[in-house]
Order: C-alpha cells, then structure tokens, then sequence
C-alpha cells in the first residue's frame, strides 16, 4: 500500500527549505566574514602618513618642523604626555565606549541610521575613535557609501593590528584642533602656551570639543560655541563619574587664558615661510612634487639657525606691531658661507601664507644704489670724495630723444657734496649723475655679479631702484660685498635624506667667486657705514647698533626697506602693502628698527668685527672742506678709504702748509708731529 503524504507534510517542506537556505547563507556569511577577517588580519595597512611625512631640520641637525602641508603644525607627543584631564575628556565626549568595543559603537550606530532614514540623507553618524582615525589617515571626509565600507575596513584593521592605546595615541596626535594646528601638542602649545601634559580640567575640556568643529567650536572665532561645549563635556564627565560635580562647577568657573591668537599661530608654526620655501626647492632638486616631497619621509637639513630665526620673528613682531594690512619680510644671509640664516616672509602666516622675502615685484627704492656706486668705485672713473651738484636737474639720455627730471625727497637739495654725503644722505640727484656718468650697462653687469637676477631697465631710474628686486636677492648682493666682493651661492639645504638615512642630494661645497674687486668692495663698505652716523638716513638707530654696520635705506611711495651686513650677516628688511598701496610716512620708518633689533640680537654673543682690510686700499686722512689730503693743520679731518691709486695726491690748501713728503709718509708724519706737539702743550701745561 503505497505511502501519502497529507497536506500538513506539504506545507512544512517550503519551510524546511527556507531553514536550509537561511542556514546556508548564515554559514556562508559566516565563512565570509572569517575569511574578511582573516584577509584583513595578513593585510597591511597603509603606511601611517606620519611615518611618511618628511621633517626639516636646522643648522644644528635638530628637527625644526614636520612637512605637513600649507598651514599645518603637528608635534606629536607620547600618550603619557598628555594630560589625564584631557584624554578622559575626549572620550566621554567623543567614544565613551572606548575600551569595550572593537571599532564601532552598534548601538550608537543603530541610532544614526534610524535617524537618518527619517530624514532621508546621511545627516549623522556613531564613528568611534578608531573610526575616525581611519578616515583621517586613509580617507576623505566625504559621506558616501564606498567611503564608509573602506572606513569600516581599516578599522577592523587598525583594532586587530594595535592596541587600545596605540589607537588612543595615535588619534590625539593626528586629530585636527583647528587653525592649522593638528594633534594635541600642537593644539595646546598654540591655544595656551603649553606642553599637553600641563592641561588642566578646564583646558581639557575646551580643547575636547574642538573636533567636532574646528571652525563653529574654535575660542578664536566662535568663543560662545566653544564655551557652551566645554561646559557640556564637563557635563557629562560628571554624570559618568570621571570627575565630581565640585570640579565641573569649579572648572566651568575657570576664566581661561587663551593666548593672542597671533602668538599662539606664530608658537605652534616654527619657520613656517623656510619650511614652505624649503619644500618647493627639495621638490625641485628631485623632481616630484612638493606633495610627493612632504610625504615621502625624507630628511630635509638646511642652513636655518633656530637662534637667529627666533631673533627675526621678535624683531619683525615688535617692528611691526599696531600695523593694520601692512606687511614685511626679513631675510638674513651669512656671507661668509652663503647660508640662509633666518627667514620671515610677513607679518602673520595664518592670514596671509605669501612669502614676501621672495616677492620680485616691490621696487627696492635708494636700496640698490650701492650696486650702482660699487660700479662706479671699481671703474675707479669715482671715488667717495667725487663731487656732483644736488640740485634740481632735468637729464637727457637715448640719444637726447627722452629726458628724466628725479627729486630728492621734501625737495631738499644740498648743492655740491661728494659720494659719501650722497650715500649718507640718499640723495638722487647726485646719485642719477652717477648712473649717467659709467652707464646702465655697466651697473646691470655688477648686480648679475652680485647674485641679482630679476630683470633690470636700462634706464637712468635703475639708479633709484625703479626695477623690482627681492629681498632674498637684496641680501645676497649685499652679503658679496660684506664678503670682500666674493660671492658663494645662496644655500638653504645642506642635504636630503631618504627614510633609512640614504643621501638623495647634498649641496655642493661652496666656492668663492670673486665677483668684484675686495679693495671697491671694502671702499664702499666704509661710505655705507655713513648712513648710520649723524646726518645718514639711517642713524635714527644708531644707538640699538653697538658693532661696526654697513647699510642703505631704500623708500618709494610704496616700499620702505633697511638692507645691510655686518661681517657675519647680510640681512634685508622690506616692508609694504601687498596691493600697492602706499605706504605713510610712519610705516615707512619700520623697516630700519626691524634690522637693527635683528641684527644686535641675532649677534647677541659674537664680539663686534671691524670690517677686514683688504691690499689694494689706501687710508688717509682727508680735510672735508677743501677735499685734499690734511695736514696736521686741517680741524676735522676724516679718515676715508680708497682704491690704491685713485687716493688725493694734493694737500690742503687751507689750513697750513703742505708737506713735502709722500701720502703715506706725510700721513705717519702728521700723525708723529701731532703726538709730539700734544705731548708738549701737556707737559707745559702741568
């Protein structure tokens, strides 16, 4: 008898497929998801951008800066150097679940996708620590489907291959806290002027609500936002037990002392303008990109000295404080070996990145006539005591086709005066008569020779400065004079190194070429020192001064700029409107106070030098009024230099009679009887 199935039997055997399909692909989500496991365990991951992230270092060899980007600080700190306060802050206000998870908060994610299905878009998200770490090493910030399954798998990545811990700290040294500043370090130096181990609760608690909106909750640009959160995280650190209510209380009380918002920039962004400098020439020597430069783990060691780098930015602070839009730059060159000492490239690097040190588009103004006089003194055609009339002068050139009427400033003409009162008193008109006198071509060929590369005009106004020059470009020619007239290539990088401490390029070792002769070099070096005694235009800050100075004040209408050099350093200091405005006279006296504070204090501990003699240099003592040699009658005479044979062979004819010896023995000679003759009137009189 045949057996038959009832209905019942029918029924249950859909259901049992059911359960063995259910099965099945429970066992195959299963195998999978071990097998996703097991993939992602064997998988590396992705080197750690800050372990790719190439890092400058200064003169010295130490580590100034880390390549990160345009306006990006990071100084990443241990775990146990940050503050308790601030790591209990940060979790209970961003993963309170922290240690109990493996990389995602179920719950708090189950809330976030019920939300955002009522609202019809991914409007929120539950991301953990880990997750956010993932999606700030590896990932944009884009919400997109694609980019959150990749987020999901670094994370389990990133859970099975660190520790809690490591998570931890990674994660506070790579979050961004607003206005350039990423990782806590950073954050805490630049906010409040100290380590992330010194936070208190109140810091802590500020400070930990900041990524969530680096903008809407910054203390700087919204401090109620940023206020209103604090007290939130305060909040809830009390509710779970991490502090009491007293201390929340207390710590809500707290008036924090924020530091000025262009200090703390200027603390927690060292050498921002070299930095930026630096990555695009070591990008350039290696062919990538700079991105690919600063990413690539390199070691980048370059001439900056931390001392003198310091000395600049207080200078520039100090010079240019209560100033509204104007900007500057400072940049200081060793002559001696070519390397960039120290470089700020304007007023504050947050609101204005431009590195104005390299600007080929400012007039250097009476600044660059020491190119032009140095042409004039090597021609030996001049000397410091040749004499023109400063006087209202209509010149003609191109062949008498054009003519050029210049004015010296208020229109103060001092009639006829020599090379020495001109640099002094940075007269035009004499200084037009120069350039008419040895020609353009000439002048242009000595500033190739001085390093100069912009492009010049040849005409008679290159004699003002009307051409566009940089200050890095202002500093090196000025530092081949204080070099005797040799010139070694400017230098920023001494060498790069790969991650394992390969060398990729080191700089040449420096040679001197001598670009023009030591003794013309040595001759306007003294007349340049003028300009800081009484009458010069720079000797408003003589006093700051305490060592021998060479230098040349240069002012237009919208530019105002203090170049000049010691024996150890050339620096220029511009300073200016970005867009051509120009400049009032107040603004315009900046510039020499900057270059004065900068150089004593970057001098601080080296004894003041007197500017090497060179051969082919005669002294002697010269009678100001009559211009000829003094004899021991002249009052007033003033020592001055000049290249051998281009000296007065005559003597004055004013005060006494003249000698019958030589220069040089008439010189010794005048000397002697002077000595003798003092010595007597002393002994007569006691």
């Amino acid at each position: 008898m045949a057996h038959r199935t009832g209905p019942s039997s029918a029924r249950r055997r859909p259901l049992r497929r059911l359960l063995r399909l259910a099965l099945a692909f429970t066992l195959l989500l299963l195998l999978g998801a071990g097998s996703l496991l097991l993939y992602l365990s064997h998988k590396d991951l992705p080197p750690i951008p800050d372990d790719l992230r190439s890092r400058l270092y200064d003169v010295r060899g130490e580590e100034l800066a880390v390549f990160s980007g345009s306006g990006q600080t990071r100084d990443p700190v241990p775990l146990n150097a940050v503050s308790p306060y601030l790591i209990q802050a940060t979790l209970s206000i961003e993963d309170r679940h922290f240690y109990h998870h493996a990389g995602f908060d179920l719950k708090g994610m189950g809330r976030a996708v019920l939300a955002n299905l009522e609202s019809g878009r991914r409007s929120q998200g539950a991301s953990t620590l880990t997750q956010q770490l993932a999606r700030n090493l590896y990932l944009s910030h884009e919400k997109t489907w694609t980019r959150k399954m990749r987020e999901a798998m670094y994370t389990l990545q990133i859970e099975m291959k660190y520790s809690k811990d490591d998570i931890l700290h990674m994660y506070l040294n790579e979050i961004y806290y607003g206005h350039g500043a990423y990782g806590i370090e950073a954050a805490s130096r630049m906010y409040f002027g100290k380590s992330a181990s010194e936070l208190d609760l109140a810091e802590s608690a500020l400070l930990a609500g900041i990524p969530k909106g680096p903008t809407y909750y910054s203390p700087y640009a919204h401090p109620d936002n940023a206020k209103r959160r604090q007290e939130l995280i305060l909040s809830i650190m009390a509710d779970l037990g991490k502090i009491t209510p007293e201390q929340a209380k207390s710590a809500k009380a707290e008036s924090l002392a924020l530091k000025p918002r262009s200090e703390g920039a200027a603390a927690a962004d060292p050498a921002p303008y070299f930095r930026d400098y630096v990555a695009s020439s070591s990008a350039s020597l290696l062919g990538m990109s700079v991105d690919e430069m600063e990413h690539s783990g390199l070691r980048v060691y370059t001439t900056l000295d931390p001392d003198k780098q310091r000395a600049a930015e207080t200078a520039v602070a100090q010079g240019m404080a209560g100033a509204t839009g104007l900007e500057t730059a400072l940049v200081s060159v060793d002559p001696r070996t070519g390397y960039i000492q120290a470089m700020v490239g304007g007023v504050q690097y947050r609101t204005n990145s431009y590195n104005h040190a390299l600007a080929v588009t400012r007039q250097p103004g009476s600044s660059f006539k020491p190119v032009m006089y140095l042409t004039a003194l090597a021609s030996k055609e001049m000397t410091g005591l040749t004499v023109f009339n400063s006087q209202p002068t209509l010149f003609h050139y191109d062949h008498n086709r054009k003519t050029y009427q210049p004015r010296n400033f208020g229109d103060k003409y001092l009639g006829e005066i020599t090379m020495g009162q001109a640099i002094a008193a940075s007269d035009n008109i004499y200084a037009v008569n120069t350039m008419m006198k040895i020609g353009t071509e000439r002048v242009i060929e000595t500033a190739r020779k001085l390093g100069i590369d912009s492009p010049l005009g040849n005409v008679p106004s290159l004699a003002l400065g009307t051409s566009p020059v940089s200050p890095l470009e202002m500093a090196s020619a000025f530092g081949v004079i204080a070099n005797g007239g040799a010139r070694l290539p400017v230098t920023a990088i001494l060498k790069i190194a790969d991650a394992d401490g390969h060398t990729l390029y080191s700089a040449p070792t420096p040679k001197a070429e001598q670009a023009v002769d030591p003794a013309a070099a040595y001759v306007l070096t003294r007349l340049m020192e003028g300009v800081f005694e009484t009458g010069g235009t720079g000797n408003r800050v003589a006093s700051v001064l305490k060592r021998p100075v060479a230098g040349k004040t240069g002012t237009t209408d919208t530019d105002a700029w203090m170049v000049g050099f010691t024996p150890e350093l050339a620096t220029a200091v511009w300073v200016g409107y970005d867009k051509g405005r120009e400049i009032a006279t107040a603004d315009g006296r900046r510039a020499a106070p900057i270059f004065a504070r900068y150089t004593e204090q970057a001098l601080a501990g080296v004894p003041p030098k007197i500017f090497p003699i060179p051969q082919g240099v005669v002294s002697l003592y010269i009678d100001p009024q009559s211009g000829k040699l003094a004899t021991a009658d002249c009052p007033g005479k003033k020592l001055m230099a000049f290249i051998a044979g281009t000296e007065p062979k005559d003597y004055c004819p004013l005060h006494g009679k003249p000698a019958k010896t030589s220069p040089a023995g008439q010189q010794a000679a005048d000397e002697e009887d002077r000595s003798w003759w003092s010595d007597l009137k002393r002994w007569w009189m006691n």
